[in-house]
């Protein structure tokens, strides 16, 4: 899909945007926002921005401060997952 932005060209240089940066720079805008928001995940971030690795993906996705920390309720369930897996019956 291909979509165009106007940007009065005042506002532009205001902004210091280079013609080559400013696609790219809007589609990590909205893969972060999308991810933020729960719509995707890091896997589409990933594919969207053309990264080679989910660690350079959860780099970017911190960098926007997008990134879902580890909670201590995600830690809990591990533990549980895992103490599941190790019971000897």
């Amino acid at each position: 899909m291909q979509i165009m932005i106007e940007l009065p060209d005042d506002i532009a240089n205001q902004l210091q945007l280079q013609p080559a940066n400013i696609s790219r720079r809007v589609l990590e805008l909205i893969a972060a926002d999308n991810y933020r928001q729960g719509r995707i995940g890091a896997a589409e971030v990933r594919q969207m921005l053309n990264f080679s690795s989910r660690w350079e993906t959860y780099e970017f996705l911190k960098r926007e401060k997008a990134y879902l920390p580890y909670t201590e309720d995600d830690l809990e369930k591990d533990v549980k997952a895992i103490r599941s897996i190790l019971v000897v019956n």
